[in-house]
C-alpha cells in the first residue's frame, strides 16, 4: 500500500470527526441561545406587565384625588388622607423601581414609550395635587394623553415580545350603557 492509500482514509476520519464536532457545537450554541431567549422573554413579560399595572394603579389613585378636587366627575371621594398620600408614594416608588428593570431588559422603543408614560403620570399627579405647572392643564385632556401613551407602551411591549397584531380593535360603548354624567371624551 502506498502512503497516499494510508493517509486518505485517516484524513477522511479526521475530517468526519472535525465536521461532527463543528455541527455539535453549532447545535449546542443554537439550543443555548434559544433557552436564553426564552428565559429573558419571561423576565421581559413580567417587567412589562408589572410596570403597566403599577402605572395604572398610580393613575387610578391620582384620579381619586382629582375627583376630590372637582377636576373630573366620579364617585364622591373623601379629602386625601395621609394614608392615601403614603400609598401613592409607595406606588410611585414601585413604578420607579420597575422602570429600572425595563431599562435593563427591554428594547429602546418600549423604554422610550415607558418614559413618555412616566411623564403623563407625573402630569396627572401635578393636576391631582394642585401643583402649578408652566402651562394650563385640563384633567380630561391629560387623562386622554395618559391612556394614549399607555396604549403606545403596550403596543411596543407586545412588539418586543413578538406578539403579533394590535391589542384590540375599537369597540364603541353602546350609548344606552354610558352613565349620564360621563362625557364621551373621557372614556
Amino acid at each position: 500500500m502506498s502512503l497516499t492509500d494510508r493517509i486518505l482514509p485517516l484524513a477522511g476520519v479526521a475530517l468526519g470527526a472535525l465536521m461532527s464536532y463543528v455541527m455539535s457545537s453549532l447545535n449546542e450554541r443554537t439550543r443555548w441561545r434559544r433557552q436564553q431567549a426564552a428565559r429573558w422573554d419571561e423576565h421581559r413579560l413580567t417587567a412589562y406587565a408589572e410596570y403597566a399595572h403599577a402605572v395604572k394603579e398610580l393613575a387610578a389613585g391620582y384620579r381619586t384625588l382629582a375627583v376630590a378636587r372637582g377636576l373630573t366627575p366620579g364617585p364622591v371621594s373623601p379629602e386625601p388622607s395621609s394614608e392615601v398620600l403614603a400609598e401613592l408614594g409607595r406606588l410611585e416608588s414601585r413604578r420607579s423601581a420597575l422602570s429600572e428593570t425595563l431599562a435593563l431588559l427591554c428594547d429602546t422603543e418600549a423604554n422610550t414609550a415607558s418614559k413618555t408614560l412616566d411623564h403623563c403620570v407625573w402630569r396627572l399627579e401635578c393636576l391631582a395635587r394642585g401643583i402649578a405647572t408652566e402651562a394650563e392643564q385640563n384633567w380630561d385632556q391629560a387623562y386622554l394623553e395618559f391612556r394614549q401613551a399607555r396604549d403606545r407602551y403596550v403596543a411596543h411591549a407586545r412588539a418586543d415580545l413578538g406578539v403579533p397584531g394590535a391589542v384590540a380593535r375599537d369597540v364603541a360603548w353602546p350609548a344606552a350603557w354610558r352613565p349620564a354624567s360621563r362625557s364621551s371624551s373621557s372614556r
